[in-house]
């Protein structure tokens, strides 16, 4: 059963090609953790492929998928983002952008042409790519004095807490991710030490 913390994405950028009567659509797939990594990905596209006619994407964001933006750029409204947005949803995945670099070859392919172009060129992509299952973790930094180390670090590996980072003197800090089903149980556990305190520092 799939609990609300994991969500599905792609490992690594693939890329899929699609061709109708001379056009070329070239889907490029990303994963992303946030909106401002667009930019970075279309700018050296754009230079890439000086001679392309369009530059359509799809984004989808957020553990909830609640997130998403299309961009049709110049294609007619509802032919390019959407079906590209469309193919995304079908596969349940999000934190990602597919962008569809198309190349322009001289005959309309009209509207059921363009959204089934679009739409093929994704799965064409999508097909290649690795589909990775990951969780949402919140980042904790714990702050406890030196004696109760072996308190804190038994807590760590009871509940299989990954260590970002930690720092050992008088005063120690450790900073663990914990798995969002797992946060209410791992901070009652911590509460119940003398001194030990625990700061929510950011979700992954």
């Amino acid at each position: 059963m799939l609990f609300d913390d994991t969500y599905r994405t792609i490992e690594k950028p693939v890329e899929g090609v699609f061709r109708d009567r001379g056009s070329k659509f070239l889907a490029l797939a990303y994963p992303i953790s946030n909106e401002n990594e667009l930019k970075h990905i279309l700018l050296p596209l754009k230079n890439e492929h000086p001679k392309a006619n369009h530059f359509s994407w799809a984004i989808r964001l957020g553990i909830d998928r609640s997130v998403f933006r299309i961009n049709d750029d110049g294609e007619p409204s509802g032919t390019a983002g959407r079906p590209i947005l469309n193919t995304l949803l079908s596969h349940d995945l999000t934190n990602l952008v597919v962008i569809v670099v198309r190349y322009f070859g001289g005959t309309l392919l009209g509207v059921p042409g363009l959204i089934n172009a679009y739409k093929t060129a994704t799965e064409e992509a999508l097909k290649l790519a690795v589909i990775i299952e990951k969780t949402v973790n919140d980042i904790y930094t714990i702050n406890f004095e030196y004696l109760q180390m072996n308190d804190v670090m038994k807590i760590i590996k009871d509940d299989n807490l990954s260590i970002i980072s930690q720092t050992f003197d008088n005063n120690c800090s450790i900073t663990v991710s914990i798995r969002k089903t797992q946060v209410n149980q791992v901070l009652g556990k911590l509460s119940k030490i003398n001194s030990v305190q625990t700061t929510y520092d950011y979700s992954l």
